[in-house]
């Protein structure tokens, strides 16, 4: 049986993106240690942020409930609901005012009605199958003599690309809106803006690092479906 892992050409393609997905990781787990430690000026908590940018948004039907683990925060637009890790919820810190900005940020956008959130939320069913599927397809594209598989298998696969290249203005737009929201608040000082920016900034490059990832295994693909590497294993 072929795997992808087991042929050096593979990390020719692979190798960049997942030192970008290194790095991404890096960045985000420093600069969320570093402003975990700072407390903000207002000493308010994470809920109690999340709540009150909600009521100035007349989000109020938004429910926030905690989350277990650590960087598990996220917003729901299918239940409407606000998870937020503990850390997060129960800190006073700059890092949990600024991870709770940009879920709220999500939240803004899903009552707004904002298009790539809708594009990106119809996209989850059809990346689910296409994650898994789409390799298994084109593997077995290889070694069967069923016409264009491995082609059938690339296509859905691609559906982790567009999931992926979606999801960057989704959430550039949320830390956008939320570094606006607390500064409107009169919640980010100078310092504290930057401690926010630095979180928000390194989350965003793990998007970046997921859609290059995404990138370099579809050219992978479109090597081995040209070059006829595929018929040698």
């Amino acid at each position: 049986m072929y795997w992808p892992m087991f042929d050096p050409i593979y990390y020719l393609f692979a190798l960049p993106a997942l030192i970008l997905g290194l790095y991404a990781q890096f960045k985000v787990r420093s600069a969320y240690a570093r402003y975990q430690r700072e407390a903000n000026r207002a000493g308010l908590t994470g809920y109690e942020v999340a709540e009150h940018l909600l009521n100035v948004n007349g989000l109020q039907h938004v429910q926030v409930r905690e989350t277990r683990g650590q960087l598990t925060d996220h917003y729901d637009p299918r239940d409407k609901t606000l998870y937020l890790s503990s850390g997060v919820a129960r800190t006073t810190s700059i890092a949990a005012m600024g991870i709770v900005a940009h879920e709220v940020g999500h939240a803004v956008q899903d009552h707004a009605g904002y298009l790539p959130l809708k594009v990106r939320g119809g996209l989850v069913p059809v990346v689910q199958i296409g994650s898994w599927l789409g390799p298994i397809l084109f593997i077995a594209g290889m070694f069967l003599p069923i016409p264009n598989l491995s082609l059938v298998g690339l296509i859905l696969f691609s559906a982790t690309l567009i999931f992926a290249l979606v999801t960057l203005p989704v959430e550039f737009d949320a830390s956008r809106r939320a570094i606006a929201m607390l500064k409107r608040a009169g919640l980010l000082s100078t310092v504290e803006e930057k401690g926010a920016r630095s979180i928000l900034s390194a989350a965003a490059l793990t998007y970046v690092a997921a859609a290059a990832q995404a990138i370099s295994t579809i050219l992978y693909y479109l090597f081995l479906l040209n070059s006829g590497r595929r018929r040698r294993f």
